[in-house]
């Protein structure tokens, strides 16, 4: 392997250990976590407490794909925050704990979270 991708990797795992250690999600206050790769972004509202995922979306799903909008961009990435905020507000939360994964609270990342936002979560 590309000894700059070990570092990279290393370096998302430590800075995303670190968020983990300050936040966690409750049920009253899940956690909304969010998982970048290149070409795709994943979305989980999760209780920690209890250990369950209670809703989750990605780029991949059938929601998304009616959006037409395409997965890599930050309109995708307002897109599939919306359709969480949607998700998660059916399913009773209306606030939450954002968990940027160890990644810059920038670009696809920040809209996300803004595009769950104007869904209606809070946080």
């Amino acid at each position: 392997m590309n000894t700059n991708f070990k570092k990279r990797q290393t370096g998302l795992v430590r800075r995303h250990r670190r968020v983990r250690g300050k936040i966690s999600g409750t049920a009253a206050r899940p956690r909304l976590c969010v998982t970048r790769s290149n070409n795709n972004i994943y979305v989980q509202v999760i209780d920690d407490v209890a250990g369950k995922t209670i809703c989750g979306v990605s780029t991949l799903g059938p929601e998304f794909k009616e959006t037409g909008k395409k997965s890599a961009t930050v309109e995708g990435a307002s897109a599939i925050g919306s359709i969480i905020g949607k998700k998660a507000l059916e399913a009773g939360v209306t606030e939450v704990v954002f968990d940027r994964g160890g990644n810059l609270y920038h670009g696809r990342i920040k809209a996300v979270a803004e595009g769950a936002r104007e869904a209606g979560l809070k946080f």
